[in-house]
């Protein structure tokens, strides 16, 4: 095999009370990646497009480049590899766009290297990948992006990530509000300490999550999706934020919250009329506020990155 093209998922990570150990996939949007052999014994970025121009083609800088090369170092390859980088979801969304061009390049390279590597042992690679985005190896999207389904996040030290089951059916309705909120930023304003009592509720609310999604129980799943750490900071970088969410539970969701870092919301429903309707109501409201937005009703999508 000379060439190969990969795709891998947007991510919702947090899922509300899980910082940094909870995420999701979904089926759209998502990333796609063509990668080629090449004879140079060089990585080369030949072409990126649908990023307007914002990333860089120095192999240097580029995290698809980066987890590429730690991939070839770790089995002592020297092969030349071309890139090119297909970007169909938005930059700096907290949809996990980083972390889906990662996942993406390292499926692409482990497929075309004769798969040395299962997709778990990828993950700490495409970690790496986070960290050069926006300096911290967290894998609440990349391990959603390259497992699919929903993804718990046990213990980084060791790493443990295990898929866990949730009802099936269920709908997710992702929006972009079109304001910037880099990662970077949005984690620098979050508290270093919290106090015992936020730490018991938050710890309530993860474990009746955990249990909700793994015994069916909607009812458990929506009393469960409350934050009380982070989403009280970060939402006052989302204009309008707890209009949408008021406005999303009105009409039917189970639970809403932040998508990553922000700006992106999402919302969970039983049903895909459900999203439909809070869809355009959100898309509705931040317009009448003047401002743009993309809106995606899809599914968790369980089996994360594939070839094409």
């Amino acid at each position: 095999m000379d060439s190969i093209k990969v795709f891998a998922p947007a991510t919702v990570a947090n899922v509300v009370c899980g910082y940094d150990i909870l995420g999701f996939a979904i089926e759209e949007p998502g990333d796609e990646i063509i990668l080629r052999k090449n004879d140079f014994n060089q990585i080369i970025i030949t072409k990126i497009e649908g990023d307007n121009g914002k990333l860089p083609k120095d192999p240097a800088k580029n995290v698809v480049s980066h987890v590429i090369r730690l991939f070839l170092e770790k089995i002592n390859s020297n092969q030349g590899i071309d890139i090119e980088l297909y970007k169909k979801m938005p930059l700096n969304s907290g949809m996990g766009s980083s972390a889906a061009s990662s996942v993406a390049a390292l499926v692409a390279i482990n497929e075309l290297m004769e798969k040395p590597f299962s997709k778990q042992d990828l993950l700490p690679l495409a970690m790496e990948g986070e960290r050069i985005a926006c300096g911290n190896a967290h894998a609440d999207n990349v391990a959603p992006a390259l497992l699919g389904g929903l993804v718990l996040i046990r213990s980084y030290e060791p790493l443990d990530a295990l898929k866990l089951p949730y009802p099936q059916g269920l709908s997710v309705v992702s929006v972009h509000p079109h304001v910037d909120v880099p990662t970077g930023e949005a984690r620098k304003i979050i508290k270093e300490r919290i106090s015992l009592k936020s730490a018991v509720q938050q710890w309530g609310n993860v474990a009746g999550l955990v249990a909700g999604f793994c015994t069916n129980d909607l009812d458990l799943i929506s009393r469960s999706m409350e934050d009380v750490i982070i989403e009280p900071v970060r939402a006052m970088l989302i204009p309008y934020f707890y209009e949408m969410k008021q406005l999303a539970l009105d009409n039917g969701a189970i639970g809403f919250g932040i998508s990553g870092s922000g700006p992106s919301v999402f919302a969970l429903c039983e049903k895909k009329e459900i999203a439909e309707e809070i869809s355009l109501k959100i898309k509705e409201l931040l317009n009448q506020k003047n401002i743009e937005s993309e809106a995606f009703v899809t599914k968790i999508n369980d089996y994360g990155a594939r070839v094409l």
